[in-house]
């Protein structure tokens, strides 16, 4: 999220109406390429619960062939995304956008695309290592990998240092270097590591992954993948609608969108945090615990994103000018900022109850709800408010903020269920043997 805000405030600072248009494509940029990172990411999630109660049953050689598995698989995906991204300049001129910003953005998506492979090697083993409860050290790769972006930007876009003055497509090629360096370390850390030697396969064991373990991978990768597609394949069609009405209500969409979508991170972490916790307490056959550990979440995003909606609210006049000085778009920004600062308790819950309920596992659910509010409600409600009654960005984004209401209660009300006393929840111990060993269990 730090690479998106970096990117968006150097190259909205850039002088005139280049930082509007390029806060515009960037919006437009950003909004088509997350939709493939966020799939790739939620596919890779998958291997998180797994990983989590295989590490409460104390299963070693399962872990061994969830990490050769997750590895595998997210590789895969990285190059199947990469490969997809390389479609989307073709895509955007029939999206509506004014032409001079699908010009500016459609060599920054094609840069930005390749980035989707080392992001996906990164993602195969920080969920392998987050599932045993190891965060801390992504995080500070996460960090050092936004100092250097941070510096390269500032190096591309202006022609710093010697560097030649790229423009917008510098803060590309400053993401591209810097998630290739992610990967790296990442890789690094856990090949390495002698607290994770117990988990590591032979080098003929990386050669083979187990299918079995694959499949399970993807079975419950896919639908989490899906459910935040179709999340943010709703934000991502909503900048393209408030596209329609100009550069201006676009480039104050990407400010408002990318400052809320800093506290939404936080509140992830939380919902990460759920996943691991429950997953394990649900692996060591602890209901109760997996049921406290899942409220305790749901109690810290909800005081957290509370006072982020504070923040909001008495800060939306001054945050918008980091990123921009034209008074067209710091007026929007503002306003847009106000009715984000009513959706932050919403978003918090619904990505924690997510988060909580992928902990057991359950996922197909949270997918379907997730498709049915955002598309069947939240889109068509945003048009209507947007275009037919003329309200413009902000009935784009008071549609958003029912649509996550709406994500947020019905979860709350599914983890409870899913966690009352008496449920059993089920630690399938059986999920991860090869499939000899499974057919004879």
């Amino acid at each position: 999220m730090l690479v998106s805000v970096c990117d968006s405030v150097m190259v909205g600072n850039q002088p005139g109406a280049l930082g509007t248009a390029s806060l515009a494509a960037i919006s437009v940029g950003v909004s088509t390429t997350n939709v493939l990172l966020i799939l790739g990411i939620g596919l890779s999630m998958g291997a998180v619960p797994l990983v989590a109660a295989a590490a409460g049953r104390r299963d070693e050689p399962a872990l061994r062939r969830l990490l050769v598995s997750s590895v595998w698989l997210c590789t895969l995906a990285g190059l199947v995304l990469a490969g997809l991204s390389e479609l989307l300049p073709r895509v955007m001129p029939h999206l509506g956008q004014a032409p001079a910003v699908v010009a500016m953005a459609a060599p920054w998506v094609r840069v930005v695309g390749w980035s989707l492979l080392p992001l996906m090697v990164f993602q195969g083993f920080r969920e392998f290592a987050e599932g045993l409860g190891l965060t801390r050290q992504a995080m500070w790769l996460s960090i050092g990998a936004n100092v250097v972006n941070a510096l390269l930007c500032y190096a591309f876009i202006f022609g710093h240092w010697g560097a030649p003055k790229m423009g917008l497509i510098g803060s590309a090629w400053a993401t591209l270097i810097s998630r290739v360096l992610m990967a790296i370390l990442m890789a690094g850390y856990v090949l390495r590591a002698a607290r994770l030697r117990p988990y590591r396969a032979t080098a003929a064991g990386w050669l083979r992954p187990h299918t079995a373990v694959l499949r399970r991978l993807v079975g419950l990768g896919a639908p989490i993948g899906s459910q935040m597609m179709f999340e943010m394949g709703a934000f991502a069609f909503s900048a393209l609608m408030i596209g329609w009405l100009g550069a201006v209500p676009q480039a104050a969409h990407q400010i408002a969108i990318n400052v809320a979508g800093v506290t939404y991170m936080a509140a992830s972490g939380i919902a990460a945090a759920a996943t691991i916790r429950v997953g394990n307490l649900r692996g060591a056959g602890d209901a109760a615990g997996a049921r406290q550990a899942g409220f305790a979440a749901y109690w810290l995003a909800f005081g957290f994103m509370s006072s982020m909606g504070l923040v909001l609210v008495l800060a939306r006049h001054l945050v918008p000018q980091l990123y921009n000085h034209d008074p067209a778009v710091l007026a929007q920004a503002s306003t847009l900022l106000l009715i984000a600062a009513g959706f932050q308790v919403s978003d918090g819950l619904q990505v924690v109850g997510l988060g909580a309920l992928r902990g057991l596992e359950d996922v197909k659910v949270p997918s379907l709800v997730a498709l049915l509010a955002y598309w069947a409600v939240a889109l068509p409600l945003g048009y209507f408010l947007g275009f037919h009654l003329h309200l413009g960005a902000p009935g784009v984004w008071a549609a958003l903020l029912l649509g996550l209401t709406i994500v947020a209660g019905v979860l709350l009300l599914r983890f409870r269920h899913e966690t009352e006393p008496g449920v059993p929840l089920s630690t399938g111990p059986t999920t991860l043997l090869p499939e000899a060993e499974l057919l004879k269990a």
